[in-house]
């Protein structure tokens, strides 16, 4: 079962640069930010506020490493801004399954390492609404089998 707005995810040129911008307009500060070689990026997760189940909710400011990773062709054809919505379960595998289901494709078979640690899907955008939507199970929840 979904459960929260894990982060929001915008793609951008200069990470440096737009890490500022949140920082000097909305006080949000970094929490934490590493480089995922297998998806192309350079992030910085803002933290927003902490939830109810543990979790929280976070800004991830995204630059490409390559221009031929998924961000930096999407940059390249939609300039910075809201890249995807990304939504908190307990398990990411048996949500995929069940909303995969439902008739929307998930772009993964097997759920990803992503940010912090965590495990990662995504739906195809056609199937929501234009929306390119993740699913994310952090590593705080991780049951031990995955």
């Amino acid at each position: 079962m979904l459960t929260r707005i894990d982060h929001i995810g915008i793609a951008c040129h200069d990470l440096d640069t737009t890490v500022e911008f949140y920082r000097a307009t909305y006080g949000f500060e970094v929490t934490h930010t590493e480089v995922n070689e297998e998806q192309g990026v350079r992030e910085a997760m803002l933290k927003i506020n902490d939830t109810s189940d543990g979790g929280a909710t976070y800004l991830q400011l995204l630059e490409p490493t390559r221009e031929d990773s998924a961000v930096g062709k999407w940059l390249a054809k939609n300039g910075e801004g809201v890249h995807h919505i990304a939504f908190g379960t307990a398990d990411v595998d048996a949500d995929a399954a069940d909303i995969r289901g439902k008739g929307v494709r998930v772009l993964y078979d097997e759920p990803r390492r992503g940010s912090m640690g965590s495990r990662i899907t995504f739906l195809h955008p056609k199937d929501c609404h234009g929306v390119l939507t993740e699913l994310v199970t952090s590593a705080a929840v991780e049951s031990p089998e995955h």
